[in-house]
């Protein structure tokens, strides 16, 4: 059945959900004490602050990678705004359970799909969806990772309708990025910004690496107590490299590329000025195509030849394990609430953004119709590329992806214009509103965590919908509250009452 797309109600702006302000422009209940603060202090402060941070991310070397504008070089300071995301406890605690559910979902799809494939059988998620995907690897089947467990990470990134309902608009379930600059956000808000600290309690993020350190641990074939874990990389080209220097650092592992490992009898192996040295879990920031050139692409110089066999023959833990890409398939996304359904019995707590099929022929017939109101998202892209945004698309755009999809409609899915919410930023010494998304984070090893925030990603462009760092979006710290503001504000009251009495 085709769901038919609600016309625009004026501007993004006018429709989008505001985090700061209620209707009334009255800031919220637990943006009142910032708000207060930023009263007093003047935005002048703000300004001088915002140099303060920038200046400590620079320094630090906090920073991306932008490919294809060469005069201007490829890496960039990390963009953050200084004004943080603030999400009550009462509103974190649905999105806690909702994602841990979704990924428990997404473990038992990949442990059936590589497996008895009952899902495919009975028909909740079409065969010739699956087979024809490019993350589907026929050369895992059959393979049972420790634990059972195949998305040991996810970045889920979630985004606000107009009625403030926290949707899913994308599961990250490879090599899910951003946590390092999630918790970089934090360091440099809370060493710029410690007075605003002060009137909030605001849960930790900075304890990530010693999460996932446990959870990788927990994966080891000879135990946790001696396990030795090393984070694959591409290398020093790769966007996210600073984060794999980042993460290997902050959990005290060995960063490692392809030659620096070596598979002898289904072992692995890294090579060290002392001998060889076994290694019991590989956290791999690589591609499964680059991963084995004996299982995949065989002229990858990225990879570890025969690493692979060595996880098939249970010596050596993959993280994530090859083959999750299939499922965080944008094709396959549709699916998810049904095998939430299908293998947990529950109700999903998180429903998905509405989508359309483009393998779904009158799905497709609506779309290609109304490809001027929808946004387009190629299945095999990310970081916002290959994606038709319809409302501010040419005809002569909107012609080539009717084409493409009428060509592969496997390739595509469309969805409608999300007014992502809006969230209040200091940019150029004003105080303006921009679009945000939230991508937190989740770590399943013997337990499922989440880390109680996650990367805010803010579109800096006004009135863009785009938050990718490599399309020109920007980022917050996001404040996870360990208890409402309200209760927060009636501590501090009694404890200054006991202190005036005393």
């Amino acid at each position: 059945m085709v769901v038919p797309i609600a016309a625009p109600r004026g501007s993004f702006g006018e429709a989008a959900y505001h985090e700061f302000y209620r209707d009334d422009f009255e800031p919220r209940a637990h943006y009142r004490p910032l708000w207060e603060h930023i009263r007093r202090a003047g935005q002048s402060l703000l300004s001088e602050k915002r140099r303060e941070a920038h200046y400590a991310l620079q320094t630090d070397g906090v920073t991306f990678t932008v490919y294809g504008n060469e005069d201007e070089g490829i890496e960039r300071v990390w963009p953050l705004d200084l004004l943080p995301r603030i999400i009550p406890a009462a509103e974190w605690a649905p999105i806690e359970a909702g994602l841990k559910q979704r990924v428990r979902a997404l473990n038992a799809f990949l442990r059936d799909l590589y497996g008895s494939q009952r899902v495919i059988r009975d028909g909740v998620v079409p065969a010739e969806l699956v087979y024809r995907g490019k993350d589907f690897k026929r050369e895992i089947h059959g393979i049972e990772p420790p634990l059972g467990i195949y998305v040991h990470i996810a970045g889920i990134d979630l985004v606000r309708d107009e009625q403030g309902r926290y949707l899913v608009l994308e599961d990250n379930a490879r090599t899910p990025s951003g946590v390092s600059y999630m918790i970089e956000n934090r360091i440099v808000v809370r060493r710029t910004l410690p007075e605003f600290f002060s009137r909030y309690r605001v849960r930790r993020v900075e304890h990530y690496p010693a999460l996932l350190l446990q959870a990788l641990r927990e994966l080891s074939p000879r135990g946790k107590q001696d396990a030795v874990v090393v984070l694959l990389t591409p290398g020093i080209y790769n966007s996210a490299y600073f984060e794999h220097t980042f993460l290997a650092r902050e959990m005290g592992i060995e960063l490692a590329e392809g030659r620096d490992l070596v598979t002898q009898d289904d072992v692995v192996y890294l090579k060290t000025t002392h001998g060889l040295r076994r290694v019991d879990v590989v956290y791999r920031r690589i591609d499964d195509d680059y991963l084995d050139p004996l299982c995949f692409k065989p002229d990858s110089a990225l990879g570890v030849a025969g690493i692979v066999n060595a996880w098939r023959a249970g010596n050596v833990a993959i993280v994530n394990a090859p083959g999750t890409g299939i499922a965080d398939d944008k094709a396959v996304y549709p699916y998810v609430p049904d095998l939430i359904r299908y293998y947990l019995g529950e109700t999903p707590i998180l429903a998905n953004v509405p989508t359309y099929r483009m393998t779904m022929p009158d799905e497709r017939a609506y779309v290609l119709d109304h490809l001027d109101q929808v946004v387009v998202k190629a299945v095999s892209e990310s970081g916002g590329y290959g994606m038709l945004m319809g409302p501010s698309s040419t005809p002569a755009i909107r012609a080539e992806f009717a084409q493409r999809i009428q060509s592969n409609p496997r390739g595509y899915i469309a969805q409608p214009v999300v007014p992502l919410s809006r969230a209040l930023c200091h940019i150029d010494g004003e105080l303006e509103a921009r679009h945000v998304d939230l991508r937190p984070f989740v770590i399943h090893g013997a337990e499922i965590h989440v880390v109680p925030g996650g990367l805010t990603r803010v579109a800096l462009t006004k009135g863009s919908l785009v938050v990718n760092s490599s399309q020109g979006g920007g980022s917050k710290d996001t404040w996870v509250l360990g208890a409402d503001v309200e209760d927060v504000d009636d501590a501090q009251r009694a404890a200054g009452e006991r202190s005036g009495s005393a």
